[in-house]
């Protein structure tokens, strides 16, 4: 299956947003600039003639036009970005993997390579059907990934010998074929002892685990409800307990004899008392 041809914008959109700031301002000023000088120090009186012209800003509109591609690219880059980032934290486990479109599932796994250190190359050619979805590309090596996010049917040796075949003529060093489920027994002993990595659902689960931000881990093994909030707990009170009602007392002074005395706070509803400490603690009901 031939690729089909990427636009300007599609080849910026497919590396690191920053790249594509830096090449737009690098472009900017090679066009801007650099070919009425490189043009200007030719010996050649008609090209000198040529960067006299282009000085005064023959080809400024093309070094604007270069700019806000470059910029576009990396606009679309940055969002692609943040898009794959939120695909990977918000997952909670296979029922979400199984809920996403194919295309989602396809980005999610792109992500969960990518936060493993691969350079990621999707390329368009796998489709819901199966093919090369993903390139990775990590210590000089290619890898090929064909991503089957199949809800029900386990993924056959038919599968897999065919990216077997891909690997050869691909001349990639290893084949990984990422499922939601999982592989027959026919698909597991074709792939023993080739290059051929076969992840099931729940491998790619500890994937997508592995690679999500410590917060995001954190709610997905919590359900924490919006609408409910919490208060600290009040510091315990250094005040004794009623014995007749089990609620706080407070000090009080008896008005003729003047001695102290704890007394409920739900007095007189309780009449709860207790003899301040000046020996042995006695506790009195009234």
């Amino acid at each position: 299956m031939a690729r089909r041809k990427e636009s300007g914008i599609e080849v910026v959109a497919s590396m690191p947003w920053p790249v594509g700031i830096v090449l737009g301002l690098i472009g900017y000023i090679a066009i801007r600039y650099g070919i009425g000088w490189l043009l200007g120090t030719s010996s050649n009186p008609y090209l000198s003639g040529m960067g006299k012209f282009t000085a005064t800003g023959a080809y400024a509109p093309l070094a604007w036009f270069v700019l806000v591609l470059c910029w576009i690219g990396a606009l679309i880059s940055f969002l692609g970005q943040r898009k794959r980032r939120h695909l990977l934290n918000t997952q909670t486990g296979l029922d979400s993997l199984r809920a996403m479109s194919w295309r989602q599932f396809e980005m999610l796994v792109g992500e969960a390579f990518r936060r493993r250190g691969y350079a990621i190359q999707e390329t368009g050619l796998g489709g819901a059907d199966g093919g090369i979805d993903l390139i990775l590309r990590k210590g000089g090596k290619t890898t090929l990934v064909q991503c089957k996010q199949w809800k029900t049917q386990r993924v056959d040796v038919k599968v897999v010998r065919e990216m077997f075949g891909l690997l050869a003529h691909h001349g990639a060093a290893a084949v990984k074929i990422v499922a939601v489920g999982d592989y027959t027994a026919d698909a597991q002993r074709f792939a023993q002892g080739k290059p051929i990595e076969l992840i099931h659902g729940e491998a790619l689960l500890a994937m997508v685990r592995e690679g999500q931000t410590p917060t995001s881990a954190k709610t997905t093994k919590a359900t924490i409800r919006p609408d409910v909030t919490t208060k600290p707990d009040p510091a315990p009170s250094s005040n004794p307990i009623c014995p007749k009602c089990g609620a706080d007392m407070v000090q009080r002074s008896n008005r003729q004899t003047k001695d102290h005395f704890w007394g409920c706070v739900k007095y007189p509803t309780c009449r709860g008392t207790r003899v301040a400490p000046k020996g042995p603690e006695e506790i009195n009901s009234v």
